[in-house]
């Protein structure tokens, strides 16, 4: 293979370099979103704007249309002349330019004085789905090709990409690599049998009658869809030290309430040189307290309490509406310091303590055996953190996976021979948000746990491999993306922060 090199400069020698600055049409450039006029426009004004009319109010000489472009939560007021209005109704897309103007009504400070109106896109009000009224969040899970149209849907996007764009800062400041790692994969990593497999069966127009032939293995030998990107990672690691990525994973599990998904984001992130389980629960903390506090000086921020403040009780069918003041609490517990550590035993301590008072009520009864249910660790976390997040380690090694080493072989241990190096990580409402790990390192070892958990020779021989080649103490975390959109935005349903959702016998679009 040759080496690779530099291209010769000498082309750009007699090349006249184009010094124009990057930029589209000059009519794009003087189009200003709805939030940049909003926030920034000056009495006077002459303004350019494009968007979809949320609602038209007609009268004898007037008429006034409530435009948003998504840009933000708030619309903005155009005064028309009755004859412009004519063709608009809720959803229209329309072009506006006119007279940015203080306003005579007391409900916004200015409004557009349209002198041309274009529709841009003409709309049937009357069959269309989506309409000026309330809907049930069931109801608009049904149409999600249409959903996201709806401004505080259109804010869930905004805070998604916002979150994105902070933890791609904060990773690329500590020199993480971001990294993409395969949706198609030879194996199961948590080893729990619950995933999607990949077949290359003909299309869905093939004759019934052949519906039922044997599934053809693409790829020679079963492959699935990717249940967690961290075995990828951990060779990823090995090369550049620390890695992240932020991708797509699958689980055939059939369970359905408001906090799962068949397909859903993590982010995970693998660090070597480090048998620690503090260093990795550290980054974590450091990860989530930056982002937030990034986001509370962002529009996103004040438009998420906006939104908790004027939304009515019943906007949550399932009875859990969160409102501003608890919002807030998240939001400040995420930014707070020190977020209480506790191992799993003191965990059940605490628990088996509680049923003695009228708080510790449970359905389950803790046992150190047969783990933490939701309500357990809604307990911890609320009780132990007090707003902040907390972080519970050294879980029995029976309840975890094969490639986590026992507590007592790391750094800094606070476990026991029969516990390993992991945590999860609890948040008030929501429970589990993330989970880590050290990895076992050492090959031996990792094929005497894999013998132990009954994973051995299923196509993880490379992942051995490894171990074999100069494996290095090391570990990482996984982090639900979409549940944390939904702790932060104050939404109990996952399904309703996922642009096109995806659960047990629901695909739709």
């Amino acid at each position: 293979m040759r080496a690779w090199r530099t291209a010769s400069r000498s082309w750009l020698h007699g090349r006249q370099v184009n010094s124009r600055p990057f930029s589209g049409s000059s009519i794009y450039n003087q189009r200003r979103d709805v939030a940049d006029i909003l926030k920034n426009g000056k009495n006077g004004d002459t303004v350019s704007a494009t968007g979809w009319v949320r609602s038209v109010r007609k009268q004898k000489r007037i008429a006034f249309a409530a435009v948003g472009d998504g840009s933000t939560t708030e619309a903005l007021q155009a005064v028309l002349k009755p004859e412009d209005a004519a063709e608009l109704s809720h959803g229209t897309a329309v072009e506006l330019k006119g007279e940015w103007k203080a306003s005579v009504g007391s409900k916004q400070s200015h409004e557009l004085q349209v002198s041309s109106l274009d529709v841009l896109g003409k709309n049937d009000a009357e069959s269309n789905p989506l309409q000026p009224k309330y809907q049930t969040p069931e109801y608009l899970r049904s149409i999600p090709h249409l959903r996201p149209r709806i401004a505080t849907n259109a804010l869930l996007l905004r805070l998604r990409s916002k979150l994105i764009a902070s933890l791609t800062n904060f990773f690329d400041k500590q020199n993480f690599v971001q990294c993409h790692t395969p949706i198609i994969t030879s194996s199961d990593c948590e080893g729990a049998g619950e995933v999607f497999t990949v077949s290359a069966n003909a299309s869905k127009d093939q004759p019934v009658s052949k519906l039922d032939s044997p599934v053809e293995h693409f790829f020679r030998t079963p492959k699935y869809l990717t249940v967690s990107a961290q075995l990828h990672l951990e060779a990823l690691a090995q090369a550049v030290s620390k890695v992240w990525t932020l991708s797509p994973t699958f689980r055939a599990e059939q369970s359905d309430t408001p906090r799962h998904l068949s397909e859903f984001y993590m982010l995970e992130a693998e660090i070597c040189f480090t048998s620690d389980l503090s260093d990795i629960m550290d980054v974590v903390e450091n990860m989530l307290r930056s982002s937030v506090t990034s986001l509370q000086s962002a529009a996103v921020w004040t438009e998420l309490l906006n939104v908790k403040q004027t939304a009515p009780d019943d906007d949550n069918e399932d009875g859990k509406f969160v409102t501003a003041d608890v919002l807030q609490q998240r939001w400040d517990g995420m930014a707070a310091l020190n977020w209480p550590r506790i191992t799993y035993a003191e965990a059940i301590d605490m628990l088996e303590d509680a049923k003695t008072t009228a708080n510790g009520s449970f359905t389950f009864e803790p046992s150190y055996r047969n783990g933490l249910q939701a309500e357990h660790e809604r307990y911890i976390a609320t009780s132990v953190g007090k707003g902040r997040p907390v972080f519970v380690t050294d879980y029995p090694r029976v309840q975890k996976p094969f490639y986590m080493p026992p507590s007592v072989s790391t750094s800094n241990s606070k476990g026991s021979p029969d516990t390993v190096a992991c945590f999860d990580l609890l948040v008030p409402d929501l429970c589990e948000l993330a989970g880590g790990s050290i990895r076992e390192h050492g090959s031996k070892e990792l094929l005497e746990a894999m013998r132990q958990k009954g994973v051995v020779g299923k196509d993880l021989e490379w992942y051995q491999d490894l171990r074999k080649y100069s494996s290095v103490p090391h570990g990482g975390f996984g982090l639900g993306f979409d549940r944390l959109i939904c702790y932060l935005a104050g939404v109990a349903n996952v399904r309703d922060v996922v642009a096109f959702p995806r659960w047990f016998g629901r695909a739709d679009c």
